[in-house]
């Protein structure tokens, strides 16, 4: 039975495979649920098993799932790695990327990228927007967005992701005689009225709260600021502190206050939907910011 098996049958199991989930490996495809449950259907009679049970939380692939799992993604390998036409040419390919991104990582990552785009790819013209969440494997999938760069916990349901590296906090003033008093403490540094970045939603609560009271300790945020850009403006303006992403600085005016502790950093990555795999201005840009990244 096993020619009876069709390439999107093992698309199909792949998803299944990654997302433990009908709804988002429908989605992830591009499919309505109805389309993956008769698919599945379809494999239990060709495969003669279970193949997938019902989770509290999902589904759940069977000993046997498990067992071909590999198989299944080596001749998914062997079709990825099909080469592309040689006609395929960056320098004479003309179409628009677009790229969803921070702040930071427009700064940090996209800068960068462009700069390659127009060497090696000078008739693709690129928007850049900020980043949304919300909408954004929707976007993708509608072709509307092509890559996204945020940080690992704001990747949404559906969406591919490669790590691009480990970003840090430090912390920063322009109060110079705060950074000059050498490392401070927790307790002194609480003292001070803080700014968050909180792009979109303009809350108070920053990444750091959660630490902050795993220490036992409480700080007060008095500004949120829309992105970081605009954060290093308000603490250069006034004598308030702020943590801001390691690759940020230096920033003339600003200065690094040591402490005796600091709070965990953050994966940045790139996002992109599972169709993308086949588009190779896509995987081009993707594999030149990660040269970019191991390269820093």
């Amino acid at each position: 039975m096993i020619e009876k098996l069709e390439i999107h049958h093992l698309r199909t199991l792949d998803a299944l495979y990654r997302f433990g989930n009908i709804t988002a490996a429908a989605e992830s495809l591009d499919l309505s649920q109805q389309a993956i449950s008769q698919q599945l259907k379809k494999l239990r009679g060709i495969l003669s098993d279970q193949l997938f049970v019902r989770t509290g939380h999902g589904v759940a692939p069977t000993p046997y799932a498990k067992q071909i799992e590999p198989h299944i993604q080596r001749v998914l390998a062997h079709l990825h790695a099909i080469p592309l036409p040689e006609a395929f040419s960056l320098a004479k390919m003309e179409r628009t990327l677009v790229i969803s991104a921070t702040d930071y990582t427009q700064k940090v990552i996209v800068t960068g990228l462009v700069a390659e785009l127009r060497k090696a790819a000078p008739r693709v013209k690129v928007v850049v927007a900020n980043i949304e969440s919300a909408s954004l494997t929707r976007k993708m999938r509608q072709g509307e967005i092509d890559l996204a760069f945020t940080s690992h916990g704001y990747v949404p349901e559906g969406l591919l992701s490669e790590p691009l590296f480990t970003e840090r906090y430090l912390c920063v003033s322009a109060d110079a005689g705060l950074a000059g008093q050498g490392e401070i403490s927790l307790d002194q540094l609480v003292a001070r009225d803080f700014i968050v970045t909180s792009p979109g939603v303009g809350g108070f609560a920053g990444s750091a709260d959660a630490w902050f009271e795993q220490q036992g300790l409480r700080r007060n945020v008095t500004i949120s600021a829309p992105s970081f850009h605009i954060a290093q403006e308000y603490l250069k303006a006034t004598d308030m502190v702020a943590f801001v992403p390691s690759r940020l600085l230096p920033c003339e005016g600003l200065f690094e206050i040591p402490l005796k502790k600091y709070p965990p950093g953050y994966e940045v990555v790139a996002a992109y939907h599972p169709s993308a795999k086949d588009d190779p201005l896509i995987m081009w840009a993707l594999k030149a910011v990660q040269q970019c990244a191991s390269l820093a």
